[in-house]
């Protein structure tokens, strides 16, 4: 028998324009309809082949190897529900760009529906007539409205964007007999800038780049984000996954957490948004937005966009660049006048601070504004009680140079965003589908790209419990660091904040689902670990924790990966959050506070809909 290619015509085309295409990498699962397919390449000494059993561990880290080789990356499975459990990490590759190749072998497509073992209907695809289909309902609440305008600026957006082609709008009607408003209503409207059209103006004010998720940048792209943020005055308002690491970089996580003090940083004149989802909800204020990205597609987070430009971003700064430059208009807001921080109430439109007690004394760029709010309130932190967000406040600042830090959705995200990682640290979160599966498994992934950098994961329980198979993967490889926070339960349901917490502890046996996998159990992680070749360590206290840190954040390449299990207690982890959410106050925002205190959810809502009319 020949260990060379299969003789079936479609499996060798495939083959031939992977290599065309340089799809290099494969991540294999086991089974019999893709034996063709995998005994055909695992002999070519072309393709790079890793093997997974689970179906979902194994599209996670394809996920994670992409995003990190920066190459695409091929799955391969065989019939039954091999392929059904691509889906979530499909989503995540999906919201996040990443080329992410699913082959997955069926047998005859006759099969279907005759109850053939291990036969699924993979035929029937979520793929129309049109190349935009939108529903336009009659809009009741203000949510609607947006919604229905998104929805047929979509539509028209369409008719021309990449060639054009048939567009639908399903319009709903209630059959008025009404026909007395003679003027009509002022609405939204986004256009799309290609390559070929005209730019629009951008005015010198208050302009901030939001960048979501965004893959690890190369020098051009940050150059031409440095020299547009010198043309306009702007900054680059990010989070650890957003992996800028330029001049103008703000990390205003913590300042726009604050819920007693509203900064005046964060209004401006016009975001630009690049990057895909992103995992902080900053809250800012933009009176308009541009999103950049190739796919043209409107993604309206903010209900503030008003052009989508489909192009690369390096083109899209470098354009802007040079219209902006020696281009210093009169009246340009791009430095302000502020006065110090105490006492300042944002008071006009512009979001600028103003106190009339005290003569404007400082001027600030928009970049030195957000800098000293930063610095100010960080310097608000205490030592904070045992928590995911006291570990951040002790090791984000120490992981070593040049290292990977993934973080788990929610918790881990949010609570590590407050503390600032060093510049030459990359960061990844799976924010696409924002799902609480895959993140041990996407670390693994991005893992096997570069064997002798070190890769940190962050991760509660309920997100490491529900990705632990793969653990046993013979790939993971000695340079992965995963620390575990395990308070027993999702404490995110737990959160002072969270809609869940008014029921208390009631709220553990099914919202929060505590209890299970072994109840903080000190011996359940540590053996199964240790069984699969982990160094383990442990901490359920302060002292503990510093004294396994250094061993943990040791910068070199130890004989084994590690695990590091922390218990904490989810009534410290709400705690923190309620601590580092009110370290700054002002009147308008104590007296918002104070308010909602008093007359409660219900009477807010009252009181908004009184004021709107």
């Amino acid at each position: 028998m020949g260990k060379y290619y299969s003789s079936e015509k479609n499996v060798q085309m495939l083959i031939a324009l992977m290599k065309a295409s340089n799809v290099r990498k494969v991540v294999v699962s086991p089974g019999a309809t893709n034996v063709c397919f995998v005994g055909s390449i695992q002999n070519d000494s072309y393709f790079t082949l890793y093997s997974c059993v689970d179906e979902r561990s194994a599209a996670y880290m394809a996920c994670g190897l992409a995003a990190e080789s920066g190459e695409p990356v091929a799955l391969s499975c065989t019939g039954a529900t091999a392929s059904r459990n691509y889906y979530p990490a499909l989503t995540e590759a999906y919201y996040r760009g990443l080329p992410v190749l699913a082959i997955t072998s069926s047998q005859h497509s006759g099969r279907i529906g005759s109850y053939t073992p291990q036969v699924t209907d993979r035929v029937v695809l979520p793929n129309d007539v049109v190349v935009c289909s939108v529903q336009a309902e009659i809009p009741v609440t203000s949510e609607d409205e947006w919604a229905v305008n998104v929805s047929l600026n979509r539509a028209l957006i369409a008719l021309r964007k990449n060639g054009g082609g048939p567009v639908h709008i399903n319009l709903i009607t209630g059959y008025s007999k009404d026909f007395s408003i003679k003027t009509l209503p002022s609405t939204r409207v986004i256009r799309h800038i290609g390559y070929h059209n005209a730019l629009p103006k951008l005015k010198k004010g208050r302009v901030g780049v939001y960048v979501g998720a965004h893959e690890k940048w190369n020098e051009s792209l940050t150059s031409a984000i440095n020299s547009f943020c010198k043309a306009y005055g702007a900054v680059v308002l990010c989070d650890h996954a957003s992996n800028y690491k330029g001049e103008f970089k703000v990390e205003p996580s913590l300042v726009c957490s604050q819920t007693q003090y509203d900064s005046p940083c964060r209004t401006m004149d016009v975001m630009i948004y690049i990057g895909y989802v992103t995992g902080a909800q900053m809250g800012m204020k933009p009176n308009e937005v541009w999103r950049v990205n190739p796919d043209g597609i409107i993604r309206d987070h903010m209900h503030k966009t008003t052009y989508v430009f489909q192009m690369e971003e390096e083109d899209f700064f470098k354009a802007y660049e040079r219209m902006g430059r020696n281009t210093v208009e009169e009246g340009s807001t791009t430095t302000v006048m502020l006065e110090q921080l105490d006492g300042i109430e944002p008071d006009n439109e512009n979001g600028l601070s103003i106190n009339n007690d005290k003569t404007p004394t400082l001027q600030e760029t928009y970049l030195e504004q957000w800098q000293r709010e930063c610095n100010h309130i960080a310097k608000k932190v205490p030592e904070l009680p045992f928590s995911n967000a006291w570990l951040a406040q002790q090791t984000s600042s120490k992981l070593p140079e040049g290292s990977v830090l993934h973080l788990g959705i929610l918790n881990s995200l949010r609570t590590w965003n407050l503390f600032e990682i060093p510049d030459n640290v990359c960061s990844y979160s799976n924010t696409g589908g924002f799902g609480i599966d895959g993140d041990v498994s996407s670390l693994l992934g991005a893992s096997l790209a570069h064997p002798n950098t070190l890769y940190f994961g962050v991760v509660g329980d309920l997100a490491f419990f529900y990705d632990m198979n793969v653990l046993g993967n013979r790939f993971f490889g000695k340079n992965v660091r995963l620390l575990l926070v395990n308070n027993g339960r999702g404490t995110e349901f737990r959160n002072y904040m969270h809609l869940a917490a008014r029921f208390g502890e009631d709220a553990d046996p099914y919202m929060a689902a505590a209890g299970h996998f072994g109840r903080q159990s000190r011996e359940l992680v540590k053996h199964y670990a240790q069984d699969l070749g982990f160094e383990y360590m442990t901490a359920s206290g302060k002292d503990e924790y510093l004294m396994n840190l250094p061993r943990f954040l040791t910068n070199q390449i130890t004989d084994k990966p590690m695990l590091f299990e922390v218990f904490t207690d989810s009534a410290n982890e709400s705690q923190v959050l309620e601590i580092l959410y009110n370290l700054e106050v002002n009147t308008k925002g104590a007296a918002k506070h104070a308010v909602k205190r008093i007359i409660g959810e219900k009477g807010v809502t009252a009181l908004k809909s009184i004021i709107k009319r």
